[in-house]
């Protein structure tokens, strides 16, 4: 039986609307014709072989998300979902892992929850995105442990979305949890992912 492995992307998420709409009106109009494609290592998780089966849904609304969509679509893909699964969450993916599982139970086991260059709580940066509904009191991560066998953090000390203070967050309330900290990957918006892919298939 293939080895699950479920993916949820990054995104925004602002609280107030005006600051969204403040947004849209500055945010660089992307892509357009002509633009050069960025190659990004979600790509390459095909890599992972026939051994694997990988979920990476689109989840609703990205550009201003709300928790409680992005649970119900999470939680409409359990069907298909087995013991021993892994989460991986990138961004707001992983916040929003790090939220879900330390209020609800799972229908399932799972093998291993990475989080990568998540927020850790309250965030908020100059547009106004400041994580909505995702946030939450670091504290409930005392949870995690329950739900999850394995977790991991990843963060880069170069990330310029979600500072590097966050990972250590994580790694303050989930001391169990194997921190693996880089220099030169910024928010992980680079081509390949070799450190992922090699801690996916250890599980």
């Amino acid at each position: 039986m293939k080895k699950q492995v479920f993916y949820i992307h990054g995104g925004d998420s602002f609280s107030m609307q005006e600051d969204f709409l403040q947004y849209l009106q500055k945010v660089p109009v992307r892509p357009l014709p002509g633009d050069e494609t960025f190659f990004r290592w979600t790509q390459t998780m095909v890599e992972l072989g026939e051994e694997y089966e990988v979920f990476m849904p689109s989840m609703p609304n990205k550009q201003n998300a709300d928790y409680e969509e992005w649970k119900i679509w999470f939680e409409r893909h359990f069907e298909y979902l087995r013991d021993e699964v892994i989460l991986v969450g990138w961004s707001l993916g992983g916040m929003f892992l790090a939220k879900y599982l330390s209020e609800n139970t799972l229908p399932f086991k799972v093998s291993s929850l990475m989080l990568l260059a998540a927020p850790c709580g309250t965030f908020a940066d100059e547009q106004g995105n400041d994580c909505g509904s995702f946030q939450f009191n670091p504290e409930i991560l005392a949870k995690l442990p329950e739900r999850a066998s394995k977790i991991a953090i990843f963060h880069s000390e170069d990330d310029f979305v979600v500072p590097y203070q966050h990972a250590l967050e994580f790694k303050k309330h989930l001391p169990e949890a194997e921190f693996m900290s880089f220099t030169d990957k910024n928010h992980f918006l680079i081509p390949e992912f070799s450190e992922l892919l090699t801690k996916i298939r250890e599980n």
